[in-house]
């Protein structure tokens, strides 16, 4: 019998230190994951697989980075995982009231010219600290998909599994002037959440 799924595409779980992401990676991924060193190094990074519709995905749990200015092993790490994956889809995932420190991230990441998606995590959280995030806000800004996610819960999960397939490269110019109010955001398109305008819906 012929393999029902596609090609195989690699997602990079990307992120700050201590956001849900192996949380986050344990609800996609179930009980198959697999723990080991990256080559050369005694820094550990898990993989698991996800199947979503006919498509499958090896979600990596890259380790946490504040930056892709490394200063120290892990961070190290994860930036030869973007080098090293160059055809992946990053998902990058912020901690709900930390946003500002979730943007970061995102535009060193995006910088890269990788396909994006967001998960706007430990939504549960920022609601019991009373913080509002405009996720819907938040993705016409930086123009890919962007999904509210507890990982805790589950709440959130499946729409980011669904949405991977729509993951977008960013235009980070344009990213940089919505940011600064310079350039309107970006509306949705053909009854989408709102990807950015990619019209594959």
């Amino acid at each position: 019998m012929a393999d029902a799924t596609k090609n195989k595409r690699t997602v990079l779980m990307v992120g700050n230190p201590n956001v849900g992401k192996s949380a986050l990676f344990n609800r996609m991924t179930g009980s198959n994951a697999v723990v080991s060193n990256y080559p050369g190094t005694t820094v550990d990074f898990t993989r698991g697989t996800l199947i979503e519709g006919r498509q499958e995905y090896e979600i990596i749990d890259v380790p946490g980075t504040y930056s892709l200015e490394p200063r120290d092993a892990a961070e190290e790490v994860a930036v030869r995982m973007l080098r090293d994956y160059p055809d992946a889809i990053v998902m990058i995932v912020f901690d709900a009231t930390k946003i500002d420190r979730g943007l970061y991230i995102a535009l060193e990441v995006m910088e890269r010219g990788m396909p994006c998606i967001v998960a706007v995590n430990m939504m549960d959280a920022a609601h019991d600290k009373k913080i509002t995030v405009d996720t819907a806000g938040l993705q016409r800004v930086l123009g890919v998909p962007v999904v509210s996610t507890t990982a805790i819960s589950g709440e959130g999960v499946r729409e980011l599994a669904e949405q991977m397939r729509k993951a977008q490269t960013a235009d980070l110019d344009s990213v940089v002037k919505r940011l600064k109010g310079e350039e309107p955001a970006k509306k949705s398109v053909g009854g989408c959440g709102g990807c950015g305008g990619c019209g594959g819906c």
